[in-house]
């Protein structure tokens, strides 16, 4: 998470010189950097070999970080060993209601899967009903623990929703589970893992804020990109009243945003054509592969796409891997302007063997005054 420090300024008799107490780095050989009313930027990174292995042992000076085209000076540095804090969001609306002990089950085998000192959230969805009126609301299971028992019981307690609050989940994780600053060993280490389709019907929030929340926090997105298209769209033809149908939020989403056009033709579902309705949907799950993708690429991570729920655990695991060889950097930027601007990262790699490849954070927001 990007984190603002200040710091004391320490005049002596015969000069003057900056002095920093604040967040002390962990020991490495790298120069003392020094900077005054700044912010530390972090940026998570994997390395992999030619043919897609995780490259261990690696050093900072292996690294070379760019920002806006400018050399930045690597002052904290994590390796594969130190742990991650977790945010396991589980979709469990729409399709997946009936596949609920499957969904479970392969979060039990996420977690199991993870190192002993790693934390991790459940957030999850559920329904209420208020004036005889059935809603979705996202809620924290259980908030960052490393007590698997806690977590096991944690994931039986998810429980279904009859709509999808996506983004507005995405907003509950940074700011209820990330809510705080992290630990010093967590700096740089925290990252979403969510099991989803990705395509909201009922947030108040909306995908730029999410997306521009988490980048903010720094968290690392992975996505296990469930593809329920087929099974919904079977669902969508014939009598209005008993085919499965799409949100009010969702069909004006198509008519002011995807479909770009403006002027709503229709506000209810019954009002759609079958040929309409599958343009609606055809539009809502590109839109989602399209943010789930964003997400994971400006932040570091990675979508790993599924046929179906069966297929989830062996992803899970491929996401736990993942995590397990993360590295983490940190640098106080050159450029000291609280301009509120875009900054663009660039990872360079050293002294590694040809065809190595590196995924890391491509960009953040500068603070604004």
């Amino acid at each position: 998470m990007l984190s603002r420090m200040f710091f004391p300024v320490l005049l002596f008799m015969l000069g003057i010189s900056v002095c920093v107490y604040a967040q002390t780095p962990k020991p490495t050989e790298m120069d003392e950097v020094i900077r005054v009313d700044t912010q530390l930027v972090e940026v998570p990174i994997a390395v992999v070999s030619a043919m897609g292995v995780p490259l261990r042992g690696l050093k900072a000076s292996n690294f070379v970080v760019i920002e806006d085209g400018r050399k930045q000076q690597i002052i904290d540095f994590s390796t594969t060993s130190e742990p991650f804090e977790v945010a396991l969001l589980l979709d469990t609306s729409g399709s997946a209601r009936t596949d609920l002990r499957l969904i479970q089950s392969a979060a039990q085998y996420f977690v199991a899967s993870l190192r002993p000192g790693d934390r991790v959230a459940i957030v999850a969805y559920n329904t209420e009903r208020k004036d005889n009126q059935a809603f979705a609301v996202e809620e924290v299971i259980s908030p960052l623990t490393a007590d698997r028992r806690v977590l096991r019981a944690a994931i039986d307690n998810v429980r279904t929703s009859n709509s999808t609050p996506y983004y507005d989940s995405l907003l509950k994780v940074v700011n209820n589970v990330f809510r705080d600053p992290p630990q010093e060993k967590f700096r740089g280490r925290r990252a979403l893992v969510a099991l989803t389709d990705g395509v909201d019907s009922v947030s108040s929030s909306d995908f730029d804020g999410a997306k521009e929340a988490l980048s903010d926090a720094g968290i690392i997105s992975f996505f296990i990109q469930v593809d329920t298209r087929d099974d919904f769209e079977t669902q969508l033809s014939g009598d209005c009243n008993l085919a499965i149908r799409f949100s009010a939020a969702q069909i004006r989403r198509y008519y002011r945003g995807i479909k770009g056009k403006g002027m709503e033709k229709a506000s209810s579902f019954c009002q759609l054509g079958e040929f309409e309705r599958l343009a609606v949907s055809k539009a809502l799950y590109e839109t989602a592969d399209a943010e789930m993708n964003d997400l994971a690429k400006t932040s570091g991570g990675k979508v790993f796409p599924v046929g179906d729920l069966s297929e989830a655990r062996t992803a899970f695991k491929n996401v736990a891997d993942e995590i397990g060889t993360k590295y983490s950097i940190g640098y106080y930027s050159s450029n000291e302007k609280r301009d509120g601007t875009y900054r663009k990262i660039t990872v360079d790699l050293k002294g590694l063997p040809a065809g190595s490849k590196v995924r890391a954070r491509e960009g953040y927001n500068a603070p604004a005054n």
